[in-house]
């Protein structure tokens, strides 16, 4: 286990992964979020600079939260979020559908690689010469 000062306030705590805030900097900024979120349930075509300054919550807070799918804009694109890849205009997260796919079928053609040929019977018999 590793001991950290909180980003936040400063105090001394166990830190167990995940961003560097103590348990009581990480409960008030779960609030913040429900709040975020219960203020766009109510306006869904607000921005994130309104948001910001309503609620008190900075513009990079509200943009780590899009990035991480737990927010997502009402339309692609309105706040400057774009796929980290082709630069496609997207609602949430960091890359569009088509990019998503294309790394998805990378990775599933990595792992899957081709068998060996099989021997046959005569492959079998054959004799080898080792060097």
């Amino acid at each position: 286990m590793e001991v950290r000062n909180c980003r936040s306030c400063g105090r001394l705590f166990n830190y167990m992964g995940g961003a560097p805030l103590c348990p009581a900097c990480q409960k008030k900024l779960e609030e913040k979020f429900q709040e975020v979120k219960a203020f766009l349930e109510e306006n869904p075509n607000s921005s994130v600079e309104t948001v910001a300054e309503e609620l008190d919550v900075s513009v990079k807070q509200i943009r780590q939260w899009i990035r991480e799918e737990r927010l997502s804009l009402s339309v692609a694109g309105a706040d400057g979020i774009v796929c980290e890849t082709c630069g496609k205009p997207i609602r949430t997260g960091r890359f569009c559908e088509k990019c998503k796919n294309n790394m998805a079928n990378a990775l599933a053609e990595s792992i899957h690689k081709p068998e060996p040929p099989q021997e046959t019977e005569r492959d079998k018999n054959r004799m080898r010469f080792l060097k």
